[in-house]
């Protein structure tokens, strides 16, 4: 058994080491969590600023390509409905005649902007039935505007009555003042509808036979496109429309003209 270390040596050994530690001030403790200096807040803030600009010149430019693509939808959405208009009422063209001044008279005849010709209109004007129906370019307080003005097929209205203005055949007649809104007048008897604003190019043409050559005398007659119709006995075969407005041009309107539709004459007698 060894030697037992005296009680002396034995606190030596135990007592802790007097070597000085460093102590930990205020500045040790805040380096390890330092926050942001001046110059790095102001670079962040740059780039928020930029990003920001950034997505709102993507919005921008989204909401007016957006808007972009509304505009188009709307005025493609118009023009397709006045051509599914015209295609519907030209379609139903009636060989309507007259008796003016003891004189038959053929109510169809136009020029390059305007024509004048009989069809049906449902009930959604007012009074279901026969329409002598003027379509033309007029001037409107928005521009040129596709114009289309109705007569109900009576001797009466067409004589003009009150607030329906007398009809007269196209082109014999004095020009109507410019159209600012829609009229409906004696419950629908008369009426006038914008059809289409804004009209930068309107132009018919029709095609048939010329009003010197007569087919059934003539075996070697052939139709053509004619800038206007005065045809004092036929209809034409088919009636071309061109019709566009700011950068948005369509297809040209080709409307073959209904031929087995029976011919209405009227004297003072109302057509059914």
């Amino acid at each position: 058994m060894g030697p037992v270390p005296s009680p002396w040596l034995r606190c030596v050994w135990e007592r802790p080491s007097l070597k000085a530690k460093p102590l930990k001030t205020k500045s040790h403790q805040r380096a390890g969590d330092r926050g942001f200096t001046l110059v790095e807040l102001l670079i962040a803030f740059v780039l928020v600023a930029l990003i920001s600009l950034l997505l709102f010149s993507g919005l921008r430019v989204g909401v007016r390509a957006w808007e972009g693509v509304e505009a188009a939808a709307e005025i493609n959405t118009e023009l397709r409905l006045v051509r599914d208009f015209l295609r519907r009422t030209l379609s139903q063209a009636r060989a309507v005649t007259l008796l003016l001044e003891g004189e038959p008279y053929l109510v169809f005849s136009g020029g390059a902007q305007q024509l004048e010709f009989v069809a049906p209109l449902s009930a959604q004007v007012g009074i279901p039935g026969l329409y002598l129906l003027r379509l033309g370019l007029e001037n409107t307080r928005y521009g040129p505007a596709l114009v289309l003005r109705r007569w109900l097929l009576n001797p009466e209205v067409l004589a003009g009555v009150g607030e329906v203005p007398a009809w007269q055949p196209l082109g014999n007649g004095p020009g109507f003042a410019g159209v600012t809104e829609d009229q409906d007048v004696a419950a629908g008897a008369y009426g006038v509808t914008l059809l289409l604003e804004g009209v930068e190019e309107f132009e018919i043409s029709y095609y048939g036979y010329p009003e010197v050559e007569d087919p059934s005398l003539n075996i070697d007659a052939q139709p053509e496109w004619q800038s206007m119709w005065q045809n004092p006995t036929l209809l034409p075969q088919a009636v071309r429309i061109h019709l566009s407005k700011a950068q948005r041009v369509w297809p040209d309107l080709i409307v073959e003209l209904g031929r087995s539709m029976p011919s209405v004459g009227m004297g003072m007698a109302i057509p059914r």
